[in-house]
Parts: structure tokens; C-alpha cells; sequence
């Protein structure tokens, strides 16, 4: 199978995900992504350590860091700076979600780099944006989930909660890669170049934009209801006798078929549960009658029951059993990968398209701290003594 952005060179200069798995897409996709980093290694390389002394390479790095090559680089100095030009010259697009600030001392704000390749393509990824007043603010994931109402809305009884995986990031970091492949389509058509901006308050707001629609158009000021829906019902997580279910009802087909199944088919005249709104405003209701359904069951029967009327449903998982379960094994999501000094092989998560005429697989394992600084060096006209050079003064 081909790989469509074969022939396409992508700079990474990201830290921790909205900007390197931006690379990483693009890299699925066939591009050549070279990985740029500190001397001594980029914070994110050491997050999530995997060895059993905790230190080496984290599973950040090794997770967003597939299919690229690495090399070191202080572009701070002047001598670094001629290398970031010798690069950007060879390269199709930059990838960074650095302070616009640090862009520009780097010179791989979207001006330095248009100067040096004008078709340039910059996807710069940021947490605010580059409008408003807080444009200039640093931050993480969370403050994605927090300054958007989701917090707000997935909490309970007041305390609000952030979800533990950065979703707000890796919709940042898709985002990103659906501009670029945009930008290069704009590319072939009119041989410009642009810069593309993505936040994840942007995406965050993307995230909660149903909520933030209602909210300005009725002013309900809900408040969160922790896994319990607010517009349809039931739709709740409810423990068994040995674990819990998630459960979710959306519609008049599945709210018939939920009420057969718990043996309440009068609630289907009665005006409380006429709509999936009017559900979701008594959804308490409908909460209390399936979780004593649910907890007169385990988990395997609760599931088999509503499996059968084809009812939403699943088992709330740990991660252990998420990696024992077998259709993730059966859809072949994630794959086994040797890496230097870790003991046995990472199982590493591809990316979740499969296309017929496409190649989105790995096809190469993350790079160690440095690992293609030679070669990448010697491909851009610097001799082995140059490059030894470069060494000593912690340029390279």
C-alpha cells in the first residue's frame, strides 16, 4: 500500500503532545519527521518512565515519538541557528507548540521561516492562541478541561473533575494534522505556504460547544452530575455485584427497549419520560431503578441482558483489563516494539485508521536521545569533523 505523504519532510520541534503527535499523524501518513530536541533530551522524553529503576525514557516519548528519527540541537546559539536554516530549507512543514516568543529567539516564527523557504508550511500549536488576553499564558491539558465548562459539567456535587487522559491534547495534535494535510493540499494548488493555529482552549471549546449553545441560549446553569446524563436517559455508570457498567440511552427506540428489559413499560405513557430532554430531567429517576437492576447481577450478565435488546452498554475497565480484553487484540490497535535498554518490548498504540489503499502503520520505533544526528548532519552538508566540532561546543 502507498503512503500518501511520501516525499513530504516535517521538522518536529514540539514538547509533549499537541504538537509532536501532530508529527506523528503526519508521520503515519508516510511523511519523514525529524524529531529535534535538547542536547541533554526535551522535558517530555523522561515523563511516564518505564524501567524498573524509574528513569531512561518515558512512555510519552515512546508513544508519540514512532516512526520519526531524532537528533539533538541548541538553536539558541548562532552556529545552532545556521543548522535550524540548513533544515528548514530541506523541509515542507515545522511542527512546534512552543511560546510564540521561543519560536521567534529560535528563528522558527512563521516570518524567520518564510524568509528562508517561502512555501513554508508552520503548524503551531499554542494554549491560548495568539488573540486575547491570555495568549501569552503557558499551560497543560488540563487548563484545556478546566477554562471550558467540562470540568464544570463532569464534577459532582460541586467538586469538579478533570478526566485523566489529555484529551484536550490529542484533539489539539489532530486538529493540527488535519491543517497541515489542508496546507499542503493548498500547497500543490498555489505553491503557498501558510501558518496554522491550533489551541487547546480551541479545542476544548469544540469539545463543550453543544453545552456552551444551550447555556447561551436558555441560561440553564446546570451543574455537573458526574457520569449521570443531563439531555436523554438512563445513562449513568452502575455497579454490580463485581464491578460497574456504563449504560447509555439516547432516543425513544432505546429508551423502549431499556423499559422491557427492567420491566417498566408504563413509563413509556408517562409525560416525565416523553422526550429525551424530559428523560435526562428526571434521569435521577431512571438512575435509581437500573442500578438496583445492576446490582442484582454481575457484570457479564448485566451485559448479556442488554446486549441481547441492544442496549448501549459496557464494563468499566482497569488498564490491565483493557489489555487483557480481546477485541483489542482482535482490531490490532496496539503492537509490540523492541527499544534500547528497556528490558522487554513496548506495546506501543498505532494510529486508529485503517484504510484500504493507505499504509498507516509503524514502521519504525521511536529514536534514542540523538540517535540520527550524524546522518541528518551529514545530509545537510556537514563533514564528520564539522559535526565533531559541533559536538564539543554542545551545538549538535
Amino acid at each position: 500500500m502507498s503512503n500518501i505523504l511520501t516525499g513530504i519532510r516535517v521538522l518536529d520541534f514540539g514538547r509533549y503532545i499537541a504538537g509532536p503527535y501532530t508529527a506523528t499523524v503526519l508521520a503515519d501518513f508516510g511523511a519523514e519527521v525529524i524529531r529535534v530536541e535538547k542536547i541533554d533530551g526535551s522535558e517530555d522524553r523522561f515523563i511516564t518512565p518505564l524501567s524498573e529503576d524509574q528513569t531512561g525514557d518515558g512512555g510519552l516519548f515512546l508513544q508519540i515519538g514512532q516512526n520519526k528519527r531524532g537528533m539533538t540541537l541548541n538553536p539558541m546559539k548562532p552556529e545552532g541557528r545556521e543548522v535550524v536554516k540548513r533544515l528548514i530549507k530541506t523541509a515542507d512543514v515545522v511542527v512546534a507548540n512552543l511560546p510564540i516568543e521561543t519560536l521567534e529567539a529560535m528563528g522558527l516564527d512563521y516570518e524567520s521561516l518564510k524568509a528562508v523557504k517561502e512555501d513554508i508550511i508552520l503548524s503551531h500549536a499554542s494554549v491560548f492562541g495568539d488573540v486575547g488576553p491570555y495568549k501569552n499564558r503557558i499551560g497543560f491539558d488540563g487548563l484545556g478541561q478546566a477554562m471550558s465548562g467540562v470540568m464544570h459539567m463532569s464534577g459532582k456535587d460541586g467538586e469538579p473533575r478533570k478526566l485523566y487522559s489529555p484529551w484536550v491534547d490529542f484533539t489539539t495534535a489532530l486538529m493540527g494534522a488535519l491543517g497541515v494535510m489542508a496546507a499542503l493540499r493548498h500547497r500543490d494548488a498555489t505553491g503557498e505556504g501558510q501558518l496554522i493555529g491550533t489551541s487547546l482552549f480551541g479545542s476544548a471549546i469544540l469539545i463543550s460547544s453543544v453545552t456552551l449553545l444551550e447555556q447561551e441560549m436558555l441560561k440553564l446553569n446546570r451543574v455537573g452530575t458526574g457520569n449521570r446524563l443531563q439531555n436523554a436517559g438512563p445513562g449513568d455508570t452502575f455497579k454490580t455485584t463485581d464491578g460497574w457498567v456504563l449504560v447509555q440511552s439516547l432516543g425513544a427506540r432505546l429508551f423502549e427497549r431499556w423499559t422491557k428489559l427492567v420491566g417498566e413499560e408504563h413509563w413509556l405513557t408517562d409525560p416525565r419520560f416523553a422526550t429525551d430532554q424530559k428523560r435526562g430531567d428526571n434521569n435521577h429517576l431512571l438512575t435509581e431503578r437500573m442500578a438496583k437492576w445492576c446490582a442484582e447481577r454481575t457484570t457479564k450478565e448485566a451485559i448479556a441482558a442488554m446486549d441481547e435488546v441492544r442496549l448501549p452498554c459496557g464494563p468499566v475497565m482497569s488498564p490491565q483489563e483493557v489489555l487483557e480484553d480481546p477485541h483489542l487484540e482482535a482490531m490490532k490497535l496496539m503492537k509490540h516494539v523492541a527499544y534500547p535498554g528497556l528490558e522487554k518490548d513496548v506495546l506501543l498504540t498505532e494510529l486508529p485508521i485503517k484504510m484500504s489503499r493507505t499504509d498507516t502503520s509503524m514502521k519504525r520505533r521511536p529514536p534514542t536521545l540523538g540517535e540520527h544526528t550524524d546522518e541528518i548532519m551529514q545530509s545537510l552538508g556537514y563533514s564528520s569533523d564539522e559535526i565533531a566540532e559541533l559536538k564539543s561546543k554542545r551545538i549538535v
